[in-house]
Formats: structure tokens, C-alpha cells, sequence
């Protein structure tokens, strides 16, 4: 039986009609929430900070053209403008989308790399995950509660320069895809995000130092066959640590991975593949 056609398949027209009503949908719900969003802008940075981090800029991605991801150079330093110390009270929410609004020609932005449907393609603003990521990064390592996120569901690239485990990113996708936290502490905090010659920096920072500090770690990473395809799996956890006496409070599973790879499977570490009933008798194990 031939799979019926949605409206938004009809046509560019019909695809943009279909992104309106999602949007003033998201609108509507928006306003009917009562969510506070945060706006304030503070030019001087809150006194502490609670994590910082730095991401490349410039990665070497196999069938990337390289002028890609230069342009998603100018589209992250014009969104980071927007970003850069944005401060979020307490009981307040951060939108990412809210934050950077919409991107476009007209605003400067340039065509950079987006992912549709596990693909690289080439589209006005393409590299702004980069920038979400970054703050998801911040977040996980704070006490912040993340309340909209979209995980990337495909391994597309090799690693190149990766510095957090895999996974641990998210993806935005005008406006409905979305990455949302929430300041469920009893301070501010303050976003501080900036470009230099070759990495994306960014700060998270509060008034007073939060008594917990954040470890992300990685297990049981490999690669198993399943039919004819690859999966990148592996499962990634946050250990919740006292800054005073240096214990561990806690351990929560973040992310349980099991993401296809999409790219050339002669690409695959040989040493990191692993037969099935191997992962099976270590998940058990775990």
C-alpha cells in the first residue's frame, strides 16, 4: 500500500505553510505556559564560574566542503553576539530560539552545514548546533535543569578533535526544535560565549560558587553490527561530586547512545568494533 503523502510534502509552498502553523502553535503554548524567558543582558560578568569550555571551530569533516564550515564561523559569531551574557534568574527559562531568533540572509548570516534527516546540506545559518551544544555542555555541568532537548539520533561523521563524549550534544532547528534549561537555583547565572582564532569559548558563571561540582564520563564505548548496519553505543553518566569533602553525592545516567553510523563503515576504528553478543554480556554485566 502506497504510504500516504503529508500536506508538507506537497510542495515548497505547502512545506512553508506547514512551518507557520507549527510556529504560531508553539507560540500559543508558549504564552499559555506562563514560562518566564530569559532577556537581560549584564556587560559585566557574574563572579564565578561554574564551568567553561572551548570547541574547534574548523574540523576536518569527510565530504564537508571546507567553505562550510568558514561561513559557520560568521553565523557562530553573529549568534554568539546574542548569547554573550545573557543572564538567567531564578524561576526564569533560557531559549535558545528566543535568544538567537531567526536567522537569515538579511541579518548576515551565511550558508553553512545543517543535518536533514541524518544528511549534511548546505542552508542559511548551518552550524549554530555547534553554539547549542556548547551550552548544553555548560548546563550538564551545573545544577540547571535542561527541559527541551533533541538528541542527534545518527553517528554522520568520524570523530575529528572530539573533546566530550559522544552524544552529548543537541539540535536546533528554527523554531521548533528547540534547547531549553531552566534556573531551578536560587541565583542568577550568566552566559558568556565568544570566538577567538580557533575555538568557540564559552563560560557559565553565578554569583557564589554552587556547592556540588560535575563529572560527564563515558562507558562501554564500541561500535556492533546489527544486519547491515553499524551502531555507535555506549552510555554516558553524570557523577554529582562535594566541592567540600570531595565525595561522590550521586550518579545519574544521562544518555544511554545507540546511534547509526551513517558514514563509511571502513572508517571504523577495527580495535572499537564489537560482536553483538559481546555488548550484550557487558550491558548485562553493567
Amino acid at each position: 500500500m502506497k504510504k500516504r503523502m503529508l500536506f508538507c510534502e506537497c510542495g515548497p509552498l505547502c512545506y512553508k505553510i506547514s512551518l507557520l502553523k507549527e510556529y504560531l502553535l508553539r507560540d500559543i503554548k508558549d504564552l499559555l505556559s506562563g514560562e518566564r524567558f530569559a532577556k537581560a543582558h549584564a556587560p559585566q560578568s557574574l563572579e564565578h564560574i561554574v564551568k567553561g569550555h572551548r570547541s574547534m571551530l574548523l574540523r576536518q569533516l569527510t565530504g564537508v566542503d571546507m567553505q562550510l564550515q568558514r561561513n559557520k564561523v560568521i553565523n557562530l559569531r553573529l549568534a554568539a553576539a546574542k548569547v554573550d551574557g545573557l543572564t538567567i534568574y531564578p524561576g526564569e527559562t533560557f531559549s535558545f530560539w528566543k535568544t538567537v531568533g531567526k536567522v537569515s540572509a538579511a541579518k548576515g548570516y551565511s550558508m553553512g552545514m545543517t543535518l536533514v534527516k541524518g544528511r549534511p546540506k548546505a542552508d542559511v545559518g548551518g552550524g549554530l548546533c555547534q553554539l547549542a551544544n556548547m551550552v548544553h555542555w555548560l548546563v550538564l555541568n551545573s545544577p540547571l535543569t535542561v527541559t527541551e532537548l533533541h538528541h542527534h539520533g545518527d553517528a554522520v561523521f568520524p570523530d575529528s578533535g572530539r573533546r566530550v563524549p559522544f552524544g552529548t550534544g543537541t539540535s536546533v532547528f528554527y523554531k521548533n526544535i528547540d534547547y531549553r534549561f531552566k534556573n531551578t537555583t536560587n541565583q542568577p547565572v550568566q552566559l558568556r560565549v565568544w570566538l577567538d582564532e580557533t575555538d568557540l569559548c564559552g563560560e557559565l558563571r553565578s554569583q557564589t560558587p554552587y556547592p556540588n561540582r560535575y563529572r560527564i564520563e563515558e562507558e562501554g564505548h564500541c561500535f556492533v553490527k546489527e544486519g547491515e548496519d553499524y551502531y555507535r553505543t555506549s552510555r554516558v553518566y553524570r557523577r554529582i561530586i562535594s566541592r567540600l569533602t570531595g565525595e561522590t553525592l550521586g550518579r545519574e545516567l544521562v544518555l544511554q547512545n545507540h546511534s547509526r553510523v551513517l558514514y563509511d563503515h571502513s572508517l571504523i576504528p577495527p580495535e572499537q568494533i564489537k560482536q553483538e553478543e559481546t555488548l550484550d554480556a557487558v550491558t548485562a554485566d553493567s
